[in-house]
């Protein structure tokens, strides 16, 4: 198996080489930013890129598109993502053009080394690995979606112009509602966002987290 590492950690890049290359594994290329994990897929042609998803310049996304770019040129090659948290638009950018070949695992994993080399293999037969963790997470934003398109128009509006900061009275002037027709709708909206009885403002909050997030996703 000829691999290529992309981590802008030195220290941990060169612990992954140390342990590939312990278990026999052809290490071709170890590098530190995404132009040279391009270049190094291009030169080596390796089975497997290694990546992890925040590297130079910005520290944002530059390793997720990298490995987007360089399974695009190269179909072949099989991806192993690497991150410190679970990330949602990164996982649904690697993964939209299929599963196969494909691997997005925490970094935490990697100091299981039984479970990362099982991955490591997984992903380089053609198969998939993807963490639970991660998978727990996706399933449950995709849950919070669909409860919020349970909402009717008038709960919609509400929460956008709660989503605003405005309190329950500013809040039935917007809408020309009276004020008991706006804390009925918040109480449909949070029932139906499963949030529990608790503090109104902390569900307040995190409602609104929500629209706003299901907002950006289909910005």
């Amino acid at each position: 198996m000829r691999i290529v590492v992309a981590e802008d950690d030195a220290l941990l890049r060169e612990g992954l080489v140390l342990l590939l290359r312990g278990e026999g594994l052809d290490v071709v290329a170890a590098v530190g930013d995404p132009d040279a994990l391009l270049d190094a897929v291009e030169h080596h042609r390796p089975d497997v890129a290694i990546v992890d998803v925040r590297m130079p310049p910005t520290h944002t996304d530059e390793g997720i598109r990298a490995a987007v770019a360089a399974r695009a040129a190269h179909p072949e090659l099989a991806i192993l993502v690497l991150s410190a948290y679970v990330e949602q638009s990164f996982a649904t950018a690697l993964l939209a053009g299929g599963s196969h070949r494909t691997g997005y695992l925490l970094k935490e994993r990697v100091g299981r080394v039984h479970t990362f080399l099982e991955a490591l293999h997984r992903v380089a037969e053609g198969g998939t690995a993807i963490d639970p963790e991660v998978v727990a997470q996706l399933f449950a934003r995709e849950r919070a979606a669909h409860r919020l398109s349970d909402l009717t128009t008038r709960e919609r509006e509400v929460l956008a112009v709660m989503a605003e900061g405005l309190g329950n009275s500013a809040i039935a002037t917007r809408l020309v509602i009276t004020e008991n027709a706006v804390h009925k709708h918040i109480r449909n909206i949070f029932a139906k966002l499963d949030l529990q009885a608790g503090d109104d403002s902390d569900r307040r909050v995190v409602a609104v987290l929500r629209h706003l997030e299901a907002t950006q996703r289909t910005g």
